[in-house]
Formats: C-alpha cells, sequence, structure tokens
C-alpha cells in the first residue's frame, strides 16, 4: 500500500469538515462540542493506550493505538488553531540539534 504524505493535511481538513457538524450525527463534532478539556483528556487516554500497547501487545496494537493517538492530536491541535505543518515546521527546526540540548533550551526558557 502506497502511503500519501499529505494524508495527515488531508485528515485534517476532514476534522475542521467535522468540526461543525451535528454532535448527533458526527464522533468530531460531539467531541468539540464537549470543550478543550475533553479533547485533552482523550488525547492522555489516546497516548496510555499507546504507551501500554507499546511494551505489552502486537505490533498491530501499536499501530491502531498510535492512530487513535494522531487522531486526537488532530483533534486538539484544530481546536487550539494549529495546523499539522506548524507542528512539522517544529520538528523540522529541530532537526541537526541534539536531543539534549534542545531539552536544555526548554528547561532554561521556564
Amino acid at each position: 500500500m502506497t502511503v500519501d504524505p499529505g494524508y495527515l493535511a488531508h485528515l485534517y481538513d476532514v476534522v475542521m469538515e467535522r468540526r461543525n457538524a451535528a454532535p448527533d450525527q458526527s464522533y468530531v463534532a460531539a467531541l468539540f462540542a464537549k470543550g478543550k478539556s475533553r479533547i485533552a483528556q482523550k488525547v492522555g487516554e489516546e497516548a496510555v493506550e499507546t504507551a501500554i500497547a507499546a511494551v505489552s501487545e502486537s505490533r498491530e496494537a501499536l499501530i491502531s493505538e498510535s492512530a487513535d493517538l494522531l487522531f486526537h492530536m488532530l483533534i486538539l491541535w484544530a481546536d487550539a488553531g494549529i495546523r499539522p505543518e506548524d507542528v512539522l515546521q517544529a520538528l523540522q527546526q529541530r532537526e541537526g540539534t541534539s536531543g539534549l540540548a534542545e531539552k536544555r533550551n526548554r528547561s532554561s526558557d521556564s
């Protein structure tokens, strides 16, 4: 199966389209209707499920939970007005920087 590198942006656009749908007709709209706290809670739940799958389940379970986590991250980003390319740009700007140095820089900014 060939994977479209622009699929994450496409899926984000789908999330944006569905955010204004009727909450009883769309999971995305229902989650938006519950607000940022509930969206963030779902991201946390999916992150925990992803971590558990990583250490105790199959490769397929980790892939499935990772997909759920990314999907809910897209919803959280949309709620915050963040596009996938904003996050990708932040990652790209860090390329070539030691992860340890980047973490130290973040700690000194606090």
